[in-house]
């Protein structure tokens, strides 16, 4: 009797080890879930991108030249993360596709959102309640995708505007800081790059180039805004300011509206007033030059 049961249980060991291989071991193709892509388009090819949600204004931006523009609600240099963030998902896999027969059944018949890439239009539908991922239509079909699409397609419209207060084609050449509190005594500050060397306009500035380098390099080498919003000047204010001279030859011109609690500098050219943390304003306004204490 012993030696039978130590033969079933010989023969239970072997059944379980059988199945915990078959469960450790990697399953077939045809077993693992198939990815389904929603899209084979470039996210590289599309050059304008319509956003519409209900009871919203339409966000529209293009490409021009290589890059991203904000076209309405208003215009302006757009951030080139967040457009891609939205242009994602064209590289979006799907767990599933359905017929899109009937779009009631996925709430596209009232889609929350409509995305237009070009001539391309996705919308987004519902949630799944079991898995929270949402329902796309494209193309005569639905697909399942997780909702980090839809939700970077829906940010505000101020955050589809480029943190950055100069663009990436304006290169600086020199700042004029003689309408700042603090330099307009002693006849300014005029500041020139040229070639890696710094030339200071100022009778009592004693600079040091790896200074001003490092100081270049620490402050308006790394500058972007907390925040960016449309902004009008008011005719009737006289705010201090300040012009970068850029090597185009053009110039900046950049109002000083607040350095308490947060930095705010205007650009009057494109509308636009950036938002920064207070002791930016100290570090980039204050070039090191050599001036007695």
């Amino acid at each position: 009797m012993k030696s039978r049961w130590l033969g079933i249980l010989a023969l239970l060991l072997v059944v379980a080890g059988v199945g915990l291989a078959l469960f450790l071991a990697p399953k077939s193709q045809q077993e693992q879930a198939v990815a389904i892509a929603v899209s084979t388009i470039e996210p590289a090819s599309i050059n304008s991108v319509s956003i519409e949600a209900p009871a919203k204004k339409a966000v529209e931006l293009e490409k021009r030249d290589g890059r991203w523009w904000l076209k309405q609600p208003y215009a302006a240099r757009a951030d080139q993360v967040a457009v891609d963030r939205v242009l994602s998902i064209l590289y979006a896999n799907s767990v599933d596709k359905f017929d899109a027969a009937d779009p009631t059944r996925y709430g596209l018949d009232h889609p929350a959102l409509k995305l237009k890439l070009d001539a391309e239009e996705l919308t987004f539908g519902t949630f799944n309640p079991v898995s929270g991922m949402q329902y796309v239509g494209y193309k005569n079909a639905v697909y399942l995708v997780d909702s980090k699409y839809s939700e970077a397609a829906q940010i505000q419209t101020v955050e589809f505007i480029d943190k950055n207060l100069l663009s990436s084609q304006e290169q600086i050449a020199g700042f004029d800081f003689s309408r700042l509190e603090q330099w307009e005594e002693g006849g300014g500050l005029k500041l020139a790059l040229d070639t890696g060397k710094w030339t200071v306009t100022r009778a009592d500035a004693k600079p040091e180039q790896k200074a001003l380098n490092d100081w270049f390099a620490d402050s308006w080498g790394t500058l972007i805004a907390l925040s960016v919003e449309p902004y009008q000047p008011d005719p009737k204010a006289k705010a201090p300011s300040f012009e970068i001279k850029l090597k185009n030859g053009k110039t900046v011109h950049v109002d000083k509206l607040g350095e308490s609690p947060e930095l705010k500098l205007g650009r009057p050219d494109e509308g636009l007033l950036y938002h920064f943390p207070q002791d930016v304003g100290f570090q980039i306004l204050n070039p090191p030059v050599g001036t007695p204490k």
